[in-house]
């Protein structure tokens, strides 16, 4: 065996995400840091939108206003992100590694910030796992 190809064989192969797959996790990201700053800032912490739906307004917004502010009242963003870090953390694949940066982004921004907090410490630390094709 040549010496290149005795140090590709001692490397080991790290997972990290395609271009492909980086560009489009990055678009998802913004995509849902944007989603989550209009549900916090446009509707949830509207006052106008808060007193018509506390005065018994039944449209469609404060359908979601309800829903989000329930959501996030049980932490479901950050033991989404949690979960989905945790499967990233045991099991490196693009699809854990998404779910949990989208939920951990609307986590950071919709109060559920120390579960969203440590899922993105936690997908951080995914980055040094040995890729499973490469073990």
């Amino acid at each position: 065996m040549s010496p290149k190809q005795d140090a590709e064989i001692a490397a080991p192969k790290l997972f990290l995400p395609s271009r492909r797959a980086a560009a489009l996790l990055a678009a998802f990201g913004v995509v849902a840091l944007s989603t989550a700053l209009y549900l916090r800032y446009a509707i949830i912490q509207n006052s106008t939108i808060g007193v018509a739906c506390e005065a018994g307004e039944g449209g469609f917004l404060c359908k979601l206003r309800l829903a989000v502010i329930s959501m996030f009242a049980q932490d479901c963003f950050g033991w989404v992100a949690m979960i989905a870090a945790g499967v990233q953390l045991w099991r490196p694949n693009i699809v854990a590694f998404g779910t949990g940066l989208i939920f951990a982004l609307m986590g950071l921004v919709l109060y559920n910030t120390r579960a969203s907090a440590l899922a993105v410490a936690l997908l951080v630390l995914s980055l040094a796992r040995l890729s499973p094709a490469r073990r």
